[in-house]
């Protein structure tokens, strides 16, 4: 062996023989003229006889274009390596690199970064030559780089403190130490921890903070989250950003604690809580080889001392395994996955690939590690053996998994060389899988690919068997894993089978909820019970058509819920619960914003009778009544009326989604809900009036509902038209207040404090939109009408629409005396003698103008448009006002308390329609109003067929028995034609 080669290898060393001769030429040229222009003797002696150091660099750089421009560049660093040795060169580099540290304080940061890149480049050239000769195992190798990264690093984190120092963002107390004591502790995380890092790593680190540090103060109070937010974003650029020098280390913060949420600095205290709370499996297994790094070392040492507990739990977690393969499939990326190939096959993340071995090991550590101490330890291959000698696995498999590790790791390396990528793939082509091949010593192509395969089949064998009787999350469609900081392949596969869109997005939606981010999952019972449900919730959502905003939908709705586990827990076990949340969410968007907003609303589905009793208008009352006694003061009070009213409107609502109440049943609970809520807000009103202006001595009052209301036939979001009606007072009455008002005053003021009540926007939304247009006079008439004035406005003044309008007219609330005048009065008024030619003039009339002031914006407004639910309604209210009050006296006087069209309609004899043509209005309307209700139910927008989610639209067939969406617009003209000839008639 010739001395150059013993100076410079030692006694082990092996020389690459490169295939391409042409290009081994050209490189030893290369080499020879700047070896001449750096005057380094030694290596041109070398280059002239050559012998085998001349071989072994020009052959290599041959092969790699990368370590070729390294070579070239650092000439001189080659030169010491004859007087040193190559390894004692290294460890020089770094002793000097060390002992010099302060002196990089003083430099700009172009110059710093410009330094560390160059660094980076001359250690990088030299440990691959070491590597490259078979003079370094894999331990070295990993090790050199990994001392490259802190030291580098150090340098950086340290420059930065010095930095922050003169900005005055802190102070430090040692300007030539800054690190020491500064209470920042900077983790080492995954390869970087394990002192494995490869050529081409990331270095993972996660950053903590001691608030209160002996070498470190914050100056005037300035937040350490906001000041180190900005350091690590600085320390990230210098480390990774590429300039004409390259770029030292690319830098990953994913590590930490839910990414997504949290800042890019931590404070310690609030790490521990989430790790205690929340942390995850996936997270104990990256902090197997977490290790100080940078920064406060001891504050590092302190925070993982803290951390050990849940890294090292002390029962046997063999729900950890689960998991952990769980995790593993994410693994499985793009390429290399489907089954081995060498050609093109991932030696990282593929079937039989390092993360494999890794992955073998670290699961029996999360199993066993925290009863046995012994098997804490950050790596892989030391692990490997001490779980042989604790009886964990066999020394065959211990044998195995070594030599597989340091082989494709070793082929990681080289495939890395080549052009200082991060890669883990080995080339498709052949003659790109001979250059590997040749790096690693290999003079046969087919020798190579048949040692890769048998060492990927024998870590994928191996890592089979312990993985064998695993429990995972499957849907029909395939795996659901979502855990880790990388989507796994198949998950992604498997959503985009169940119809999801963007799946990426879905699966990171569904990740975060493992992190515990939402009060409702916080617990750690609450994740196991909603990830329990994952699959379904999955699959349920997947068949609504819409996949992804239902999910999103439900995302929405737990990120409300104050507390999760008796609610996941009532979900899966009553899954047919599961199924009516998917319902809303998928079909109904009206009802999911509700449910969205507010969450405690679902708590009313618990009950166990909700789908087979409907509360009465008594139950109702009874309830309200409670919920209110409780209430602190008026402002209370309202919010608590909003809070009852939207709970038992999303009630009602879901029984008429589900079918348990029919169109009609709905219409009457919400106009019940309606009166109720009347009840309570007019004497909450009357109360504020009272404690101002007294009370009006004899007054009498009632509350009149018009419209839907009193008719019993509202729909979500109907508005509420109401009447204040008073007697037994006149404007010479004053009240008995402080502030005494006249009558008329006094019951405006009551109506007034009724419509603030019930419109006014609170924290809890709105209670109704109200509208007293209907009252004698309209908008220039007084809020309040006295009875004397309602009676002679609608006997001698009113027009026909307003007599239409009457025949809904209904007493909601008010003095019992008062309330039966009223009654009486509107049964006059509809008996009075008309002209039915000018009624049925006016009627046409209305109709006409309403169609032109307010016209259909689309056939789906089933109220406005022609043949629609108003021309129904006027037909009712036509035969209400000329044919029913000359019914005979016993049937009259049943008839007119009718307000509903359905109740008028049945009321016509055969005199009037034949029983078809009454029997196909009935149905006409009927059919309409299933369509209109559910419409209004489940969207607050217009609808459009095409855009409608496709559960409403199948709720819609469903419930008017039609197949499908065309088959409606059939019996639309149907009875459209049917309605444009009875108007015709008029």
């Amino acid at each position: 062996m010739a001395d150059a080669a013993k100076s410079w290898f030692g006694e082990k060393y092996r020389i690459i023989d490169n295939l391409d001769h042409l290009a081994a030429e050209v490189a030893k040229n290369e080499l020879l003229i700047a070896a001449q222009a750096a005057d380094a003797s030694q290596l041109l002696v070398s280059l002239e006889r050559h012998d085998d150091v001349a071989k072994f660099l020009v052959n290599v750089m041959s092969l790699s274009p990368y370590l070729k421009s390294a070579i070239l560049k650092y000439v001189a660093s080659l030169e010491k390596v004859f007087e040193t040795g190559l390894s004692n060169r290294i460890q020089h580099l770094m002793a000097f690199s060390q002992a010099a540290e302060v002196s990089f304080y003083s430099l700009n940061e172009t110059e710093l970064m410009a330094h560390l890149r160059s660094l980076k480049s001359e250690f990088h050239m030299l440990i691959a030559l070491g590597d490259l000769a078979r003079i370094y195992d894999v331990s070295t190798t990993t090790a050199f780089l990994t001392k490259l990264s802190e030291l580098t690093l150090n340098i950086a984190f340290g420059w930065l403190l010095i930095d922050f120092h003169k900005l005055g963002k802190i102070t430090l107390k040692d300007l030539n130490t800054p690190q020491i004591r500064c209470g920042i502790a900077v983790l080492g995380m995954g390869k970087m921890g394990g002192c494995e890092l490869n050529y081409s790593s990331d270095i993972d680190i996660v950053i903590y903070f001691e608030p209160e540090a002996d070498g470190l103060k914050y100056k005037d109070n300035g937040d350490p989250t906001e000041i180190l937010g900005r350091l690590v974003r600085r320390l990230v650029r210098i480390m990774q950003e590429r300039t004409g020098d390259g770029y030292v280390f690319r830098t990953d913060l994913r590590l930490r604690p839910d990414p997504g949420a949290t800042p890019l600095a931590i404070n310690v205290e609030s790490a521990l809580n989430y790790y205690e709370g929340r942390g995850q499996n996936w997270e104990r297994a990256a902090f197997i080889k977490a290790r100080p790094v940078a920064g406060d070392i001891d504050a590092g040492v302190r925070f993982l001392n803290d951390l050990k507990p849940f890294i090292w739990r002390k029962y046997l977690d063999f729900a950890a395994i689960a998991d952990v393969q769980s995790i593993k499939r994410q693994i499985h990326a793009h390429k290399g996955h489907g089954k081995i190939a060498v050609n093109g096959h991932n030696l990282k993340l593929g079937r039989g690939g390092i993360r494999e071995i890794e992955f073998f090991v670290q699961t029996q550590q999360l199993i066993a590690g925290g009863r046995a101490p012994r098997l804490q330890h950050r790596q892989t291959i030391e692990m490997l053996t001490r779980l042989k000698e604790a009886g964990w696995i066999e020394d065959k498999v211990c044998s195995e998994l070594t030599n597989a590790y340091h082989f494709l790791r070793r082929a990681e390396h080289a495939v890395q060389m080549v052009n200082d990528e991060q890669k883990h793939e080995l080339p498709k082509l052949d003659e790109d899988l001979a250059v590997i091949a040749a790096l690693l010593g290999y003079q046969n192509l087919d020798e190579f690919k048949l040692k890769t395969r048998e060492t990927l089949q024998c870590v994928e064998r191996h890592f089979g068997e312990l993985f064998e009787a695993g429990d995972t999350l499957t849907s029909q469609a395939g795996n659901l894993v979502f855990t880790g900081d990388e989507p796994d392949p198949d998950t992604l596969n498997s959503l985009e089978k169940l119809g999801y869109r963007r799946v990426r997005d879905i699966w990171s939606v569904v990740r975060t909820w493992h992190f515990g981010r939402y009060r409702a999952l916080q617990s750690q019972k609450a994740r196991e019970q909603l990830t329990t449900m994952v699959p379904s919730l999955l699959e349920g959502f997947s068949a609504t058509g819409n996949a992804d905003e239902t999910l999103l939908r439900f995302d929405s709705f737990i990120g409300g819920l104050p507390s999760g586990v008796q609610l996941f827990a009532m979900l899966n076990s009553n899954r047919h619960l599961l199924t009516l949340l998917t319902t809303i969410l998928s079909s109904a968007p009206r009802l999911a914003d509700i449910i969205t907003k507010r969450p405690l609303i679902f708590d009313g589905l618990l009950e166990p009778a909700f789908f087979e009793v409907l509360p009465t208008k008594q139950d109702i009352q009874l309830r309200l009544a409670d919920f209110l006694e409780v209430a602190n003061g008026y402002e209370d009070t309202l919010d608590r009326l909003r809070i009852f009213a939207a709970e038992q409107r999303f009630l009602i609502g879901v029984r008429f989604l589900t079918g348990s109440v029919d169109a009609r049943t709905s219409g009457k609970a919400l106009s019940d809900l309606a009166d109720s809520i009347l009840l309570q807000t007019v004497k909450l009103a009357q109360n504020e009036v009272v404690q101002k202006h007294g009370v009006l001595e004899g007054a009498q009052w009632s509350l009149v509902a018009m419209g839907k209301l009193g008719s019993q036939e509202m729909t979500a979001g109907s508005d509420v038209d109401l009447l204040l009606i008073y007697d037994g007072v006149n404007d010479d009455n004053l009240s008995d207040g402080a502030k005494p008002l006249a009558a008329s005053q006094y019951f405006a003021r009551v109506t007034q404090r009724l419509i603030a009540a019930l419109s006014a926007p609170t924290s809890e939304g709105v209670l109704y939109e109200v509208d007293f247009r209907l009252r004698p006079s309209g908008n220039k008439g007084p809020l309040a009408t006295s009875f004397s004035a309602f009676s002679k406005y609608q006997r001698y003044e009113a027009w026909t629409w307003e007599h239409m309008a009457l025949t809904r007219a209904r007493v909601v609330c008010g003095d019992p005396e008062l309330n039966e005048k009223i009654n009486t009065e509107r049964k006059h008024i509809l008996c009075m003698a008309r002209d039915n030619e000018k009624t049925r003039f006016d009627i046409v009339d209305m109709r006409q103008r309403l169609m032109a002031e307010k016209p259909a914006s689309s056939p789906w407004n089933l109220k406005m448009s022609r043949g629609g639910i108003i021309d129904i309604e006027f037909i009712a209210q036509w035969w209400m006002l000329t044919v029913l009050p000359n019914c005979k006296p016993e049937l009259r006087n049943s008839n007119l308390k009718f307000r509903h069209a359905f109740d008028i309609l049945s009321a016509v004899d055969e005199t009037i329609a034949s029983k078809e043509d009454k029997q196909d209005l009935i149905d006409t309307l009927n059919f309409f109003t299933i369509i209109d209700q559910l419409i209004k139910l489940c969207s607050s927008k217009s609808f459009v067929p095409g855009e409608a989610p496709k559960g409403l639209i199948e709720h819609l067939c469903a419930a008017t028995a039609c197949q499908i969406l065309p088959s409606w617009k059939q019996n639309w003209q149907k009875d459209k034609r049917l309605l444009v000839r009875f108007l015709t008639e008029f």
